[in-house]
């Protein structure tokens, strides 16, 4: 437990980051999934820019690693251009 002021609020801080970084991570981590879920290809396009800016936030506020966020983007693409329609 923590002893001092300064620690307990900088483990409701971290506490609190956590539960909302979780809960982004979480989001993408489901769009990400319904994305590879996707046979249509229609979908599969219109769905891709939005997963695609979910991954560039996450990075941008350093919940995920850019170059994780970058090969993410990478195969989701991949994926979607070898859909037929």
């Amino acid at each position: 437990m923590a002893n001092h002021k300064s620690a307990e609020k900088r483990y409701r801080q971290s506490e609190k980051r956590r539960v909302h970084n979780k809960y982004y991570a979480r989001t993408t981590r489901n769009a990400i999934k319904a994305l590879r879920n996707t046979t249509d290809k229609a979908a599969a396009i219109a769905l891709l820019p939005k997963v695609s800016s979910m991954l560039d936030k996450l990075a941008k506020i350093n919940v995920i690693h850019k170059n994780k966020a970058a090969n993410l983007k990478s195969s989701l693409t991949l994926y979607v251009n070898k859909l037929v329609a």
